[in-house]
Parts: C-alpha cells; structure tokens; sequence
C-alpha cells in the first residue's frame, strides 16, 4: 500500500479529492476528500471512509446514520491527484437523507439555488467488494 499512498498527489494538506459515483447507475454521489490513513481504511475494509474537514477527522461514511457505502473499484485521474470511487450504497448517499449531495439547481431568473426533488434511494444490493481494476 505504501507504494500506492506514495504515486498519489496529495495537497499541501495531506488531502486528497474524491468523487463518490453509485456503481449501479453511474450517478455521482458526493465530493469528499481523503487523507492517507482514511484510503488506507477504505482499502483495508471496502468501506468508504473520508477526512471530515468540517470534524478534523476520519470517519466512516455512514458512522452515524448507518448509511454505509462499499468500495467497489478505486480509480486515479490522469496526474494522480484525485480519485473516483465508484460505490454501492446501503441508504442515502448524502448526510441530508437526499440520494446524493448535489440536490440543489442554479436558478439563473432568480440567481440562486433551489432545491430540485430526488427520486427515494432504492437499495439494488450492495456486494462490499473491493476490485483492483478488473
């Protein structure tokens, strides 16, 4: 893993950006950012975990809800400086209870944001397994 941890590009504080996409369906979930020892987790367990900036620690996506999401596939851009994770989720994606964080629509007439309704999260089967690239 060490190798791993060293080709990535983290920033200058210790960070690195991930998109969260729903292996069923492509959608993304979330942007959340990994330190080393959260990946190291994730790898480790097949359980997303994710650096809470707002916490100042890592925790374990679904640590409080129960909405664990599992590791599928995990994927480096073309500089290996960020990630996709693609995931199958056992409830919500978002801590809101929305599916996914990005729930909120630019409304150019009013120049804001507007909530815009979600489908409910509908469970396909989560299967918990880390691949190496297949």
């Amino acid at each position: 893993m060490e190798r791993l941890l060293n080709t990535l590009k983290f920033n200058d504080k210790g960070l690195i950006p991930c998109v969260f996409q729903e292996a069923s369906t492509g959608k993304v979930i979330t942007l959340a950012y990994m330190n080393k020892e959260a990946l190291k987790l994730t790898l480790e367990t097949g359980k997303v975990h994710v650096f809470r900036r707002s916490h100042g620690r890592v925790m374990m996506k679904g640590e409080t809800s129960g909405n664990v999401q599992f590791v599928r596939e995990v994927r480096a851009d073309c500089e290996n400086n960020s990630l996709l994770v693609l995931i199958d989720m056992a409830g919500p994606g978002c801590h809101t209870g929305k599916y996914h964080c990005y729930f909120n629509l630019y409304d150019p007439a009013s120049d804001s944001f507007r909530e815009q309704d979600q489908l409910p999260f509908e469970s396909g089967g989560v299967s918990g397994r880390v691949s190496a690239g297949e």
